[in-house]
């Protein structure tokens, strides 16, 4: 069977072209998001269930309408949200049904044509109606899943689906079942594109819109315009580094760009190929129908398995999206490796116009596919997003002629304007530190990425690291704070006061507060060592080198002391970084005025990815790991930096420690170190008691337990492996055996991971719990998980450095 472009088949398509899914949940409000081919009014309504029995559908509780956006010919978005019906409010723990009217037919109908061959259900009951379940007004209730990086033809197999084997394994327990998932970034990579997937949305992207964008591909005095489908997959490398300026592919790996998205069209159906199998066709065509070179069919080929693999779980991935409350952020491969990295990148890519254009596209589709579901409010009757709804139809309707309509969606999204003079994107200061300067003067017209989600017990506040960075006035490849102070104060502390002030006004009972970081705070010894390595060769481009908390102390420190301000406990959930893990970091700080300690801790979990695992993920999961384990750290801080002093524990030897001091800046420095001939141990001193840190922070890494069967598989006797005879079968053996695979710290399979809680008036006894779940090596077909348990218990101040006299 050969594959059948979608304009041959989008008149068989069922209505519903991806979703529904369930986005932002509130006791007062219920978002739900899809895409269809032919426009509709769509009206929700949210239905309560008999306690105990969701398969019994009881009273209407919420309802509410909206029209579809026009985004192309045959591509009409929409996030309906739907309000209580007689001021009643959803409850906690308990399951509720929703169904959506087209005017001329129900969800089920919508899901289902008469010309397409597979029935579809987002249901777990025989009602045919997705469920949800409010989360508990108990914390040992509650279940978080969360988790980033989703590439399609990525390493392993996607860990996604398994959302969908949990919620229908507890689909009528309400306080068993997923109450919400973060998605912590890269939910579609929009720069390290298969071929085969590159050839399919750029086919689909032009059918969906009903017309061709003209790309600009600006050189010199010159400007050439070019259709997405000119632009043949396996060929972009070079275009997205010489027109585009592009940094993927830098570092002598052309093969990271190769198939970049640059089209709006792309950049919508990518987002449909990723969350629905409806676009899809039966089959790609062969490698050597495209390629006359046997090496790139071959390659093609193999990228088609990859994909087909893929796409067989989207349905799985569907209609667990359906069923419980979805939250998104955006991260780099969103738009494109790496975005907003530097101010070199800034320079280099917002300068030209392919580059510009592709940020657009991409941050357009963000805003549309994601962002609408995260923040409803924002895109009501006059507000930003309102103005961006009607901006994108506008361009589409106009094929990608109305430059009024694109001068608005620029303003929208918040892209900076250009010097007249250097064509350099706009800064302006934030402090001591240089923001891009929005098209946006007074802040009323911009969106904004970061949000808050309160319930009925724990908040989760989820903060946008790529727009909003201040970069240091150093030079231009200077890793830069991932929140400038704006930033800090929008994204931190106004949501943590707000809470406070609801508290204090019985408005809320909130008792748990999550952070999404999409970067990590803490990351593996080995990756910090290679990136400040790549740093100091100048090489920033090799590795995602300083786009990470601790390479910009000063933004690691003010990020600390934010959340400790107002919060005794904080838990970061993080991705980003291709494998799974969990760290504790105790926090000692000084009051000003005070002379004793306060305690603080975070637990730092983290789950990536969904699917990408690589070779080197492979490794360090395993029990080599456990050779060159993560070590604890202690470091110690001060706003004003003290004369400082090094002992050589060894031998007793005292001598001072050179400070870089500048402009009186904050500094922190580890307590312990080793360096030198023979290992030799350092250890920081200060030279009297006036002198004590202002904070102090304990690092460590907690352990993973073995991995465990999952409740709704059986357990069936492991493989029976014949006698190997050729090295490659000894080496597979040896990879795949559960002992050499029970590593102690990290899981670098492609992973999902689950949150829950201990919690109770008994301060010293609270905890956090991530499961993280992921297709083992010895039984790629089940499915297991290794919990960390992470103490939230306050910890009484070590002993301070010591103090010499002088």
């Amino acid at each position: 069977m050969s594959w059948t472009p979608l304009s041959h088949r989008i008149h068989h398509l069922p209505l519903i072209l991806a979703g529904p899914i369930l986005r932002r949940t509130e006791a007062d409000a219920v978002t739900v998001w899809l895409a269809l081919k032919e426009p509709r009014e769509v009206t929700l309504r949210v239905y309560a269930t008999e306690v105990g029995n969701a398969a019994s559908i009881k009273q209407l509780v919420l309802e509410g309408s909206r029209s579809t956006v026009a985004l192309g010919k045959y591509l009409y978005i929409v996030a309906v949200t739907a309000k209580p019906i007689n001021a009643h409010l959803l409850k906690p723990g308990q399951i509720y049904a929703y169904d959506l009217d087209f005017g001329d037919c129900h969800l089920l109908q919508a899901l289902n044509s008469e010309g397409f061959d597979s029935y579809v259900t987002v249901s777990y009951f025989h009602h045919q109606l997705p469920t949800f379940a409010m989360p508990p007004d108990d914390l040992n209730h509650l279940q978080i899943v969360h988790g980033s990086c989703r590439k399609p033809h990525g390493g392993g197999r996607d860990a996604l689906p398994i959302l969908d084997d949990m919620i229908e394994h507890h689909a009528n327990l309400p306080l068993s079942r997923p109450h919400q998932i973060f998605c912590s970034g890269d939910q579609i990579y929009g720069d390290d594109v298969a071929d085969p997937l590159l050839w399919a949305v750029t086919e689909a992207g032009d059918t969906l819109l009903g017309w061709e964008e003209n790309l600009p591909l600006h050189q010199g005095a010159k400007t050439r315009y070019q259709k997405p489908s000119e632009l043949k997959p396996g060929q972009r490398s070079e275009i997205a580094r010489d027109y585009a300026g592009f940094t993927a592919m830098l570092v002598n790996k052309p093969e990271k760009a190769k198939s970049h998205l640059f089209s709006l069209g792309e950049y919508y159906a990518m987002y449909l190929f990723v969350w629905s199998p409806i676009l899809w066709s039966q089959q790609f065509p062969k490698g050597k129908h495209i390629h006359k070179d046997a090496k790139q069919a071959k390659k093609w080929d193999q990228e088609v398995f990859l994909l087909a693999g893929f796409a067989r779980d989207l349905w799985k991935v569907r209609r667990s999206l359906a069923n419980v409350s979805t939250y998104m952020i955006c991260d780099d491969h969103d738009i494109s490796d790496d975005w907003f990295l530097n101010r070199e990148w800034c320079n280099a890519v917002l300068s030209k116009p392919l580059g510009r254009r592709a940020v657009q596209n991409g941050m357009l589709a963000y805003a549309l596919f994601q962002a609408w579901g995260n923040t409803p409010n924002q895109f009501e009757a006059n507000q930003p997003g309102e103005t961006l709804l009607q901006a994108a139809k506008n361009w589409s309707a106009s094929a990608g002629k109305d430059k009024s309509a694109w001068e608005k969606i620029t303003q929208s999204l918040g892209i900076p304007l250009l010097e007249a003079e250097t064509g350099l994107p706009k800064l302006k200061l934030d402090e001591d530190v240089f923001i891009l300067e929005r098209n946006d003067p007074d802040g009323s017209v911009s969106l904004i990425w970061h949000y808050t989600v309160r319930s009925f017990k724990h908040e989760v506040i989820v903060l946008d690291t790529r727009t909003w960075r201040g970069y240091p006035k150093e030079a231009t490849t200077t890793p830069p704070r991932l929140l400038s102070p704006t930033g800090f104060k929008q994204q931190i502390q106004q949501p943590l006061e707000l809470t406070d002030e609801l508290k204090q006004t019985h408005q809320s009972q909130i008792e748990a507060t999550l952070v999404v970081v999409p970067t990590n705070l803490v990351s593996l010894s080995i990756i910090d060592w290679v990136q400040r390595w790549d740093l100091e060769r100048g090489k920033v481009f090799n590795s995602d080198a300083g786009d990470s908390w601790n390479f910009n102390q000063a933004g690691f420190t003010k990020l600390l002391a934010e959340l400790f301000q107002r919060r005794d406990r904080i838990i970061i959930l993080s991705g980003d970084i291709h494998y799974g893990s969990a760290v504790r970091l105790n926090y000692w700080f000084r009051p000003p005025g005070k002379f004793a300690e306060e305690s603080r801790v975070m637990a730092q979990l983290t789950s990536s990815a969904f699917k990408n695992a690589e070779w080197t993920t492979h490794l360090i999961h395993t029990k080599a790991k456990s050779l060159a384990p993560e070590l604890s750290q202690d470091w110690v801080g001060w706003h004003q930096p003290p004369e400082l002093i090094e002992i050589q524990v060894m031998h007793q030897q005292v001598r001072m420690l050179p400070v870089e001091i500048s402009n009186q800046r904050p500094i922190v420095r580890p307590l312990h170190s080793a360096r030198g001939n023979g290992n030799i141990a350092w250890e920081i001193a200060i030279k009297d008691k006036n002198s004590l840190p202002d904070w102090r922070y304990h690092i460590e890494w907690i352990k993973r337990a073995k991995a465990l069967f999952t409740p709704w598989q059986e357990r069936k006797s492991p493989l029976k492996l014949s006698k190997p005879k050729k090295f490659g079968e000894v080496v597979s053996l040896v990879c795949h055996n559960q002992w050499v695979q029970e590593g102690e710290e990290v899981v670098g399979y492609s992973n999902l991971g689950l949150i829950s809680f201990k919690w109770s008036d008994n301060e010293q006894t609270k905890a956090v719990i991530q499961d993280i779940y992921w297709h083992p090596a010895w039984k790629p077909n089940s499915i297991v998980f290794s919990r960390y348990l992470v103490s939230l218990q306050l910890d009484e101040p070590p002993p301070p450095p010591t103090t010499l006299s002088k």
